[in-house]
C-alpha cells in the first residue's frame, strides 16, 4: 500500500511539473523594468486616448497632442479590480489585444469577425516603449477585495 501510494504521487508530481516546461511555457520569461515618465510619451505618442480613457493622463495632454476622440469607442484603462491585472496581461493585451475582451467592452471593441478593433503596434512600437507603456499604465490598476452579498436570514 505504501509503495502504490508513493507511486501515484511520484507520478502526479511529474505529471504537474512536465506541465509548465514546454515550448510555449512563459517560464523565464521577464521584461526590464520600465520608465512610467517614458511610458506616459509612449501613451500620448500612440494617440491611445482615442480609444482610452486614463485617470492619470489628463484632458490638457490629450489637447496639446491633437488626438481626436474615437466617438465609438470608450475603454477605460486602470481602476478598482477585483483581481490582480498582472503586468504580462497588460503586454498581452498590448501585442495581442485580439486575445481577450473585457466583458463591458466586447460590443464596442470587437470588429463582426471578433477581431479587436485596436492597431497592432507590433510593427512600430519598440520593446523599450512597450516596456516603458506597460510600466506606465499597471499602477492605474487599484486591487479591491471582492464584496460577498450579504443575504438576511429567513428563519423558517
Amino acid at each position: 500500500m505504501k509503495y502504490t501510494l508513493l507511486t501515484l504521487l511520484t507520478i502526479i508530481t511529474l505529471t504537474l511539473l512536465s506541465c509548465s516546461k514546454g515550448v510555449d511555457s512563459p517560464r523565464g520569461f521577464s521584461l526590464p523594468k520600465g520608465n512610467i515618465d517614458s511610458g506616459k510619451k509612449v501613451f500620448l505618442k500612440f494617440k491611445c486616448s482615442a480609444c482610452h480613457t486614463l485617470n492619470s493622463v489628463e484632458d490638457i495632454d490629450i489637447a496639446e497632442k491633437n488626438i481626436e476622440k474615437n466617438p465609438t469607442i470608450a475603454i477605460t484603462i486602470g481602476g478598482n479590480k477585483t483581481e490582480v491585472v498582472t503586468y504580462a496581461e497588460l503586454v498581452t493585451s498590448v501585442i495581442n489585444p485580439s486575445h481577450k475582451f473585457a466583458s463591458p467592452y466586447l460590443s464596442m471593441a470587437k470588429t463582426v469577425d471578433g477581431k479587436s478593433k485596436m492597431k497592432i503596434f507590433n510593427d512600430v512600437m519598440t520593446v523599450t516603449e512597450l516596456i516603458d507603456l506597460v510600466s506606465f499604465l499597471q499602477p492605474n490598476y487599484q486591487l479591491v477585495p471582492y464584496q460577498h452579498t450579504k443575504y438576511q436570514y429567513y428563519p423558517k
